[in-house]
């Protein structure tokens, strides 16, 4: 695996990959690699003849000050783990080669990133648009890979790439969860053992609310999917909404989209988990 620390390294080597004419496939990650990370690189090994990966914790997309200095770094444990799949590059550069001057970019998305995370986390989503435009820049990819776990996320990036016209196919991938249902993130490994016992509770309650979904109204689903969080004292819900799965604003009935989504953020201790569910 070819390690790439400089821009300027990535750019010419890059260059010589596409001299040849060969597909890139592109997964864009913070580190501490996981299953879910895994399993984009290996479909980006089937789709692609040059497979790439990134690791920058991107410190302009966090809102808060702790989440970034606690966010976990384990680079020699990330770089074995693309090794063992034979990963080809890797762009791990530092905060100054990526931002060598202060960033004033803004990037317009309508309401798609003022509602859900975007009222909790003003201007998160535009220092995700930034990073993933520079890493799409640097790289070149044919194809770029995200999990949907970040769904709000992931129609941000299809938009902005949409918008700018990138010549890149952004392929959503199916969330990764672990064995009890908990969607596979890299703050999990900050859970305590008893919150990784009631962690599995909100894909549980999603999981039921579908269910109901044909039973009951809008309101009442996520009413009762509320309620059902709130048993839990050590879960403190920050938003649950059923919302049409392209705007992500909110659905009145289920008949005025032609897809919906629910949405979810929680804390449970120190660590703030969010996911998702295609209801239909």
């Amino acid at each position: 695996m070819k390690i790439l620390k400089t821009i300027a390294q990535a750019e010419q080597y890059i260059d010589d990959i596409k001299s040849q004419s060969k597909a890139i496939g592109f997964v864009p990650t913070m580190g501490a690699l996981h299953s879910g990370h895994i399993s984009l690189l290996k479909r980006a090994t089937i789709e692609n003849d040059v497979v790439a990966c990134s690791i920058f914790v991107n410190p302009i997309q966090f809102n808060n000050p702790d989440d970034l200095k606690n966010y976990p770094r384990t680079i020699d444990d990330d770089i074995q783990k693309l090794e063992e799949i034979e990963c080809d590059i890797l762009f791990y550069p530092e905060v100054k080669e990526v931002y060598p001057e202060p960033v004033f970019d803004k990037y317009n998305f309508g309401q798609l990133d003022k509602v859900l995370e975007g009222k909790f986390r003003p201007g998160h989503f535009n220092g995700v648009a930034v990073i993933v435009r520079k890493l799409f820049e640097i790289i070149q990819p044919d194809r770029a890979y995200f999990g949907m776990k970040d769904y709000q996320q992931l129609r941000i990036i299809q938009t902005m790439t949409e918008n700018l016209e990138l010549p890149v196919q952004i392929i959503p991938c199916p969330t990764l969860r672990e064995k009890n249902g908990l969607a596979m993130s890299s703050r999990n490994v900050r859970l305590t053992a008893k919150e990784r016992l009631i962690a599995p509770s909100i894909y549980r309650i999603l999981v039921e609310l579908k269910k109901k979904a044909t039973a009951l109204s809008v309101a009442e689903a996520e009413s009762w999917a509320l309620s059902q969080l709130n048993n839990f004292k050590e879960l403190k819900v920050e938003y649950l909404e059923i919302v049409d799965s392209k705007t992500l604003l909110p659905v009145k009935d289920w008949k005025g989209s032609d897809g919906v989504v629910v949405c979810v953020a929680v804390h449970l201790g120190y660590v703030r988990l969010i996911d998702n569910l295609i209801i239909f």
